[in-house]
């Protein structure tokens, strides 16, 4: 089975930087952007996909976060009794309470330490990892 990488970016859409730039394309950047860190690496060495999560402060999703989202509840949708709506309805209430969460303890930490040692960056990634996409691929709505 092929094994899929995400990296999240969130952005704030107003700053000055990107005032000059259409919405859509400030996402086509900050893609671009994550391709270019990470694209490469990912399918020469660990022989997998990469697909960079892109997200706005304001609540909107690039292009390639909502396709994502839509092929996991399609997917989930074929193999469980749910519609298509009920799983993309509660794989976005997933995303918003995991998102909440990771922020929240990027700012004031951890009531205990994660299973693994490492810095500060290792255990937000893993927050990431085990509060969104273990549960988006594996619970039922």
């Amino acid at each position: 089975m092929d094994n899929t990488y995400f990296d999240v970016r969130i952005f704030y859409p107003r700053v000055a930087s990107n005032s000059n730039q259409s919405i859509s394309k400030v996402y086509e950047k900050h893609e671009r952007e994550k391709k270019t860190g990470y694209l490469h690496r990912v399918i020469e060495v660990e022989k997998s996909s990469f697909t960079p999560l892109v997200m706005s402060t304001t609540g909107g999703l690039g292009r390639e976060f909502k396709k994502t989202l839509k092929q996991l509840a399609d997917k989930k949708a074929k193999t469980t009794r749910f519609s298509y709506e009920q799983c993309i309805r509660y794989l976005r209430l997933r995303l918003s309470f995991a998102m909440v969460r990771s922020i929240t303890i990027s700012i004031r930490g951890h009531r205990r330490r994660l299973r693994g040692e490492g810095s500060r960056d290792e255990q937000i990634y893993q927050c990431i990892h085990v509060f969104i996409f273990r549960p988006m691929l594996a619970a039922t709505p």
